[in-house]
């Protein structure tokens, strides 16, 4: 019996606090900017998936960071802020909030090191039977001829087809040794049988 077999390793991210590093650097960015350079963060995310969905959400972050300036900008309170300030502010705290939290998850995600298991895809080759020779691949079958259509028409007008049985493989080398081998067994007991 034969079963997948291990997978072969797989190459490690480098090792070391590189990823951590960078990932705390562009979350103390984008906090200490109360959310103003949230984009950067995106935009590393962005660059490093390569998915076209993390250029979408560096689009929207920027957006979002644009129209908070702009907010921010035309309020028309001396000491403090009035309405489109509060709501410049706001939208500056919950882009920021929101782009670390996807930030994290998704870089986390992407350099995960159980991510890059590879997924099984089909079955591994057999392994090599100890103790027994193999047995040679079987041989691909030759294309057979289309098959010949009866003389006479049904019912229906149309030629049926006659269907021919699929070409049969011959049997490994192993499955003869093995019904061999079982042969002997069973001569051997029926000899103890019939001696006892």
């Amino acid at each position: 019996m034969h079963g997948q077999g291990y997978a072969p390793p797989q190459p490690q991210p480098p090792s070391g606090g590189t990823h951590v590093t960078l990932r705390v650097l562009f979350v103390v960015l984008a906090v200490l900017s109360c959310g103003l350079l949230s984009w950067a963060a995106m935009l590393r995310l962005a660059l490093v998936t390569r998915k076209s969905y993390d250029w979408v959400v560096l689009g929207l972050v920027t957006a979002l960071d644009i129209v908070a300036i702009v907010l921010v900008g035309i309020d028309p309170g001396e000491e403090e802020f009035q309405g489109p300030g509060n709501a410049g502010m706001i939208v500056t705290l919950c882009t920021m909030v929101a782009a670390v939290a996807y930030y994290l998850f998704a870089d986390i995600r992407h350099f995960s090191p159980y991510r890059q298991q590879p997924r099984f895809t089909g079955y591994a080759q057999p392994q090599p039977s100890y103790g027994y020779p193999q047995p040679p691949a079987p041989a691909a079958p030759a294309p057979a001829a289309p098959a010949p259509l009866h003389a006479q028409p049904t019912q229906l007008g149309h030629p049926p087809f006659q269907q021919t049985p699929p070409p049969a493989r011959p049997a490994p080398a192993r499955i003869h040794q093995v019904r061999a081998e079982l042969d002997e067994l069973s001569d051997y007991l029926r000899k103890q049988e019939g001696g006892s």
